[in-house]
């Protein structure tokens, strides 16, 4: 007989279910942003070495490496509001919504999946940065990095699953999230330091979530940044992502 689940249990089951059937999604999700490290960062340090811009005897890998898990959080928060729209899309969403859970619930139980892919993937990373590339982690800080994975890949999860619940066409769901995606890590800190680029490109840099969210995964991995600014950046994400998962819950309710 099969056990019986509650329903943040039942939803995490059947996200785990449909992940563990799609090696696309789980190469996604857990080893991609790893390549990206591997690949450009080796790449890019061996050009750049440790550059004055990254900061006091920092080198590019371990400035890229709060870079990496951030690209880790908008990964999987974009791979979920994928089956997400393709749950409403083929009519299974509107069947889950008359089962007896509420819909925070359901939402809950998607991001409470979400979560715990982030911090697997996370954990990866950062063991193969310090085993591969020699990064020294700050250790002490650590649960400062955990809770900017976990709170970094909730609130991206609500951030799309707006869009997902919102947006009725495939092809202008696909366009606003390639080309969100694309934008909020190239105009952030996730790649280079900001203080050298132009001043628009700078300013609205620091105005991105991916920016404050990076920023703080930088001070919690090797101890980079002013604590001050870290704390107010923290603070806006936490904002952002309240702000995103009340949205989210009320484009849920508006659902059928």
């Amino acid at each position: 007989m099969p056990v019986r689940y509650g329903p943040l249990a039942a939803v995490f089951y059947r996200e785990s279910k449909i992940r563990a059937t799609n090696t696309t999604f789980l190469f996604f999700d857990l080893f991609y942003p790893l390549l990206y490290l591997l690949v450009f960062g080796i790449g890019v340090n061996a050009a750049l070495g440790a550059a004055p811009a990254l900061g006091k005897g920092v080198d590019y890998n371990s400035f890229f490496l709060a870079g990496v898990l951030g690209m880790a959080s908008l990964g999987v928060a974009v791979n979920s509001s994928w089956s997400f729209f393709l749950d409403r899309d083929n009519g299974i969403f509107l069947e889950m919504l008359t089962y007896p859970m509420r819909r925070s619930e359901y939402l809950l139980g998607k991001v409470l999946f979400n979560v715990c892919v982030a911090v697997l993937q996370a954990a990866i990373t950062v063991a193969a940065g310090c085993l591969l590339l020699g990064i020294h982690l700050r250790w002490s800080l650590l649960p400062i990095l955990a809770i900017a994975v976990i709170a970094g890949t909730a609130g991206w999860f609500f951030f799309y699953a707006i869009f997902a619940l919102r947006i009725r066409r495939n092809d202008a769901f696909n366009s606003l999230v390639n080309a969100s995606y694309f934008v909020l890590m190239f105009v952030s800190s996730m790649f280079y330091p900001l203080a050298p680029l132009p001043r628009w490109l700078r300013l609205t840099a620091r105005a991105n979530p991916v920016t404050w969210q990076v920023d703080v995964l930088r001070y919690g991995s090797i101890g980079l940044g002013t604590p001050s600014r870290l704390a107010l950046e923290a603070l806006a994400f936490v904002i952002f992502a309240l702000a995103c998962f009340a949205l989210a819950v009320r484009s849920l309710r508006d659902q059928g």
